[in-house]
């Protein structure tokens, strides 16, 4: 089975294209996959990722993504660049982690995996619908999620935000995200007294200025990885914690074998790679109170309002003070962590594939 499947370096979207492509492999050995991928050219280290999949073609082109500014010539170019692609490889599947090239005139089933939108970003962090500077955007992707054979998400809270923003969708499976674990959780007396955290402190839905106001109420050093300039280039204040900057992935994984609790106060968050890395690695979990995470982590987290920067505080102190209930709530979130393996995710997407492979598409 040879899949066709698009792909960005820009953040968790690369990371989840590369361990399924493990996945599937691992799930069958007869299976191939050309990663088309879009956007900013991928780091030396990506590249590397890629190339040591045995399996894996990498082509790359500079278009620019649907949610990027004044996208639209990019994105029609790139539509062309995609079904010249599936010409010349006659892929089984094509594999969509975007979402307006769901509607070009395929030959193979389209699947379209959805990682988060704008509009239902906007909503959980402005509390109001886009702009109307956004009525294209919301065009394009309407009309690609209506043309997909198979819309899937990581979780069913993501699909219920793409309903509400964009319709009914008519075929919809959801397949949760899973990550073999990098870092296996040490014996507690290896964890360090700290804080970690990981994400763009630009970005308010990851929401680290939050965290950054409850530092100054702790009583442990927080640490955040991730850019700490704005997309335009200004420095951001981010008092009260140590600004790692943008570290590469192994560096991250240090910080969370080390880390005790890992905290993610996000607004909006369709599912959290980087937390359940942090699971695996054995930190306490104190996440933003939203949908997607609680249905995610369960009883596995504690959940604090995004926007109560004194809760969060309590939270963290109250974890720092008790070590039973924090190793306790480690502990559960390695357990729920091990149920969202790789192999998890491959299985599920192979069976879709399985499903799906040979049905031809009839597209208006």
């Amino acid at each position: 089975m040879h899949v066709l499947m698009t792909a960005d370096a820009v953040g968790g979207v690369f990371t989840f294209a590369c361990d399924l492509a493990r996945a599937l492999r691992d799930r069958n050995r007869d299976v191939t996959l050309t990663m088309a991928i879009m956007g900013p050219r991928p780091s030396a280290e990506q590249r590397a990722e890629i190339e040591a999949l045995d399996h894996v073609t990498l082509d790359w082109r500079p278009y620019r993504l649907e949610w990027m500014e004044a996208p639209w010539a990019d994105v029609d170019a790139a539509g062309q660049w995609l079904l010249d692609r599936a010409r010349h490889l006659r892929p089984d599947i094509v594999h969509l982690n975007g979402y307006s090239h769901a509607a070009l005139p395929w030959q193979a089933p389209v699947i379209v995996t959805a990682h988060s939108c704008v509009r239902s970003w906007w909503r959980a962090v402005h509390a109001t619908s886009a702009p109307s500077s956004w009525d294209e955007y919301t065009r394009r992707v309407a009309a690609g999620l209506r043309a997909a054979d198979l819309v899937t998400a990581p979780t069913h809270a993501m699909l219920t935000m793409l309903q509400d923003e964009y319709g009914t969708l008519a075929s919809t499976r959801v397949v949760p995200n899973g990550r073999t674990a990098i870092v296996t959780a040490p014996p507690s007396v290896q964890k360090k007294p700290l804080i970690f955290s990981a994400g763009r402190l630009w970005d308010p839905a990851k929401n680290v200025q939050a965290l950054c106001a409850a530092a100054a109420a702790v009583t442990w050093p927080v640490h955040v990885a991730g850019a700490s300039r704005a997309p335009d280039g200004r420095p951001l204040a981010c008092p009260n914690v140590e600004v790692l900057g943008t570290l590469a992935p192994a560096a991250v994984q240090e910080w969370l074998s080390c880390a005790s609790i890992y905290a993610q106060p996000a607004r909006y968050e369709p599912f959290g790679l980087s937390v359940l890395e942090a699971a695996h690695a054995g930190c306490a979990l104190v996440v933003g109170d939203i949908p997607s995470l609680r249905e995610i982590w369960g009883d596995a987290a504690v959940y604090v309002p995004p926007d109560d920067t004194n809760a969060l505080a309590h939270a963290l102190q109250s974890l720092i003070d008790d070590p039973v209930r924090r190793s306790a709530l480690a502990a559960r979130a390695r357990e729920v962590a091990a149920t969202l393996g790789a192999d998890r995710m491959g299985e599920g997407y192979w069976s879709i594939y399985s499903n799906l492979r040979g049905r031809r598409r009839q597209v208006a």
